[in-house]
């Protein structure tokens, strides 16, 4: 089942100029997750697509992993030469997104990304069960509402 982008902008494909992130579209907890990272995006310094989407997924040599793509967030650098992954990849947008760069320099802290790759890796792993479900069907809660519609 292929997601298609709402936006016919994001149809074209990536051009390297910016950090590419590629995250689950089909998971509610991620789609959340990039709401508030869109947000964080102030200068424009990054793009986001679901792997869903498979005309999404930039050409690279190697090919970008279906597997890995579901298993955590990739964020392909600019100019498409350094691919990160999970807490990396995190990392690698901390620098470009202004809300979280003051933070950004903690993230170095020797055992930070240890501990930050676990933790990242069980959210992933949980992510379906993090966001309220009914009868297999998942959604978010409407902004100001602490439950699920």
């Amino acid at each position: 089942m292929k997601n298609t982008p709402a936006d016919p902008a994001l149809a074209a494909p990536w051009d390297g100029r910016r950090s590419l992130v590629l995250f689950d579209g089909f998971c509610p907890f991620c789609r959340a997750s990039v709401g508030w990272l869109k947000a964080m995006d102030w200068l424009g310094a990054v793009e986001f697509r679901s792997f869903r989407d498979t005309g999404a997924i930039p050409s690279m040599n190697p090919p970008l992993d279906p597997e890995k793509l579901d298993a955590e967030m990739h964020v392909v650098a600019a100019g498409g030469r350094r691919v990160f992954h999970g807490f990396w990849a995190f990392r690698h947008l901390a620098w470009r997104l202004p809300a979280l760069v003051p933070a950004a320099p903690f993230l170095y802290i020797p055992g930070v990304g240890w501990l930050g790759q676990r933790v990242y890796l069980w959210i992933a792993r949980n992510r379906f069960g993090l966001v309220p479900c009914k009868d297999g069907v998942c959604s978010l809660p409407a902004q100001g509402t602490e439950s699920a519609r």
